[in-house]
């Protein structure tokens, strides 16, 4: 158990975090589209920890107080943008409370650091935003400052740290319009919890990785924190870049007579020229960062206290223009969005190069809004659409009116096997008709059906069934009942199978362990030995088994 931490695991805990982050910086550049969608906050957050890293490196320091230091002074020199900025300043507060420390650090102290990390980050921005970076430290920080007592080793307090940043990165998107507009969460915040994700395989001694979790997948999921792949905000309306220069300059070897109240009155001219000003420093040198139109009169007014040292200035309407630029030679001319539930189906999908899976099925229907959504974050000018169920079929028909920048093809698939079929029968070189007449004919081509329980005494299809019977199902009525999963499943591939079937597939659902699937499938053979029997964990609710014969 990891107790404590010395100086030697939080230098390590800093490395691994940097590294993380770089190896994961263009997927969370993907993601920003706050307070400027110029596709950089990676970038910057990146080159802010590696300054950091630099600054660790050129030193053999081995005490908290040499350590902490050397992290400040690196992540602040080398900030970048507003997120960089920031995130040297969670650093600052942090490492001011652990250069404290003599020989190690317990959860308390760490959490106390974090909760000065938030103080610190705050004040250095002159106009907060929740549904930012700054919101995830903050619920980071105050739950940390609840459970130190309970998590007395680092090896259970960073994991719940972490989980309680996935719940308020996940919160990001309700709390900034802009993110949910664009459906995704902030990406700073996906930075800072990739930092963290670094400090826990330090800890644990794990990998470093590179698939980070960037989205709340939809309302239903992110009570559980549960994110995915979302590093295609593509067709968003951006809007006008009202400031269009990020300007960034220190201030040093301040004259003389410059005061502390000379700060405040040049981060309040600053205001007064653009947003997302931050200035920050004391008498020994300045950090400013701030989006305006006129950087000229930024760098003029600094002069006023000191030297400029290191100014750069960047054209953000440029920057934008290159991001749409790169979407747009990416677009390509076909995609598929496939409906379902279970993340075994999902990733089934996900391998049959379907580009985008949403939530949906017998008793969680998307609506139009829902489809057309998911429509749009496919970079494609024709996408086919799986509704898999025959009561999302209209739905996903409506969405067509709700869409006019990409044709969608509804291809009207009842059920998820038929899904399977018509996304196996895709193929990029055919045209988007040619595709759409073979996955319709591929329809054709499967048979399935579904194993559940009753929920309720009644008689229906010539069957007397009791609440709780096992019951088999095709797409239009009762076909099989028994009073257990494996007898229906048998009685209802005998009532689905004909002579031209070759293969049976089952997909197990959610509560069904693999051996019993396993077990089943040797029985199924058995009865049907001139098939190739196969299954797969689908992890579907409801259904016990969704069956397949082609």
């Amino acid at each position: 158990m990891q107790k404590n931490i010395n100086c030697a695991m939080f230098r390590k805990m800093v490395l691994v975090g940097a590294k993380m982050l770089e190896n994961n910086r263009a997927k969370v550049d993907a993601l920003n589209v706050f307070p400027v969608p110029d596709g950089d906050t990676g970038t910057n957050m990146s080159l802010t920890m590696q300054s950091a890293v630099k600054e660790l490196n050129s030193s053999a320091a081995g005490d908290f107080l040499q350590v902490c230091d050397l992290i400040s002074k690196g992540a602040l020199r080398g900030a970048r943008g507003n997120s960089g900025v920031i995130l040297s300043q969670i650093f600052r507060g942090i490492c001011s409370v652990l250069r404290t420390c003599k020989a190690e650090a317990d959860t308390r102290t760490f959490a106390k650091a974090m909760e000065a990390g938030t103080k610190v980050a705050y004040s250095a921005v002159s106009i907060p935003k929740e549904g930012t970076i700054l919101t995830v430290i903050r619920m980071m920080s105050e739950y940390a400052v609840k459970v130190a007592g309970k998590h007395r080793d680092f090896e259970t307090f960073i994991p719940a740290v972490i989980a309680e940043g996935d719940k308020a990165l996940a919160k990001t998107p309700e709390l900034l319009p802009v993110l949910k507009k664009a459906g995704v969460v902030d990406s700073g915040g996906v930075g800072l919890m990739t930092i963290m994700r670094g400090f826990q395989a330090a800890l644990m001694g794990d990998d470093i990785i590179s698939e980070i979790q960037t989205e709340a997948a939809n309302s239903a999921s992110t009570q559980d924190a549960d994110f995915g792949d979302n590093s295609d905000i593509i067709n968003m309306d951006l809007g006008e870049i009202q400031f269009a220069y990020c300007t960034e300059f220190f201030v040093i070897n301040l004259k003389k007579s410059t005061t502390l109240a000379d700060i405040d009155k040049l981060r309040e001219r600053l205001m007064g020229l653009g947003d997302s000003v931050i200035c920050i420093g004391d008498l020994e040198m300045i950090k400013v960062h701030v989006h305006t139109n006129t950087p000229g009169v930024a760098l003029t007014y600094a002069l006023e206290l000191g030297e400029l040292d290191r100014p750069k200035i960047e054209n953000m309407l440029e920057q934008n223009r290159a991001l749409k630029a790169k979407i747009e030679a990416e677009k390509k001319d076909q995609g598929m969005l496939a409906v379902c539930a279970g993340d075994g189906i999902a990733e089934i999908f996900r391998d049959l190069f379907v580009d985008r899976v949403i939530e949906g099925g017998q008793t969680m229907n998307p609506s139009a809004s829902d489809i057309a959504t998911a429509v749009q974050k496919i970079n494609a000018d024709n996408v086919f659409v799986f509704p898999n169920n025959k009561n999302i079929i209209l739905a996903a028909e409506q969405a067509k009116a709700l869409v006019d920048n990409r044709k969608i093809h509804v291809i009207p698939t009842k059920n998820i096997p038929q899904g399977f079929s018509a996304a196996l029968s895709f193929s990029p070189e055919a045209s988007a008709e040619e595709n759409k007449t073979n996955m319709i004919h591929a329809l054709d081509n499967v048979k399935s059906g579904q194993v559940t329980h009753a929920v309720r005494t009644t008689s229906v299809n010539g069957f007397n069934i009791k609440e709780g019977d096992i019951i088999g199902l095709d797409d239009k009525k009762i076909l099989a009942k028994s009073d257990n999963i494996d007898d229906t499943v048998l009685k209802l591939l005998d009532k689905l199978k004909e002579e031209s079937h070759e293969v049976i597939t089952l997909y197990y659902g959610e509560g069904v362990k693999e051996e019993d699937a396993q077990a089943l499938v040797e029985k199924v053979q058995e009865a049907f030995p001139d098939c190739d029997v196969d299954c797969h964990n689908g992890g579907q609710p409801v259904y016990y088994y969704l069956l397949s014969l082609e």
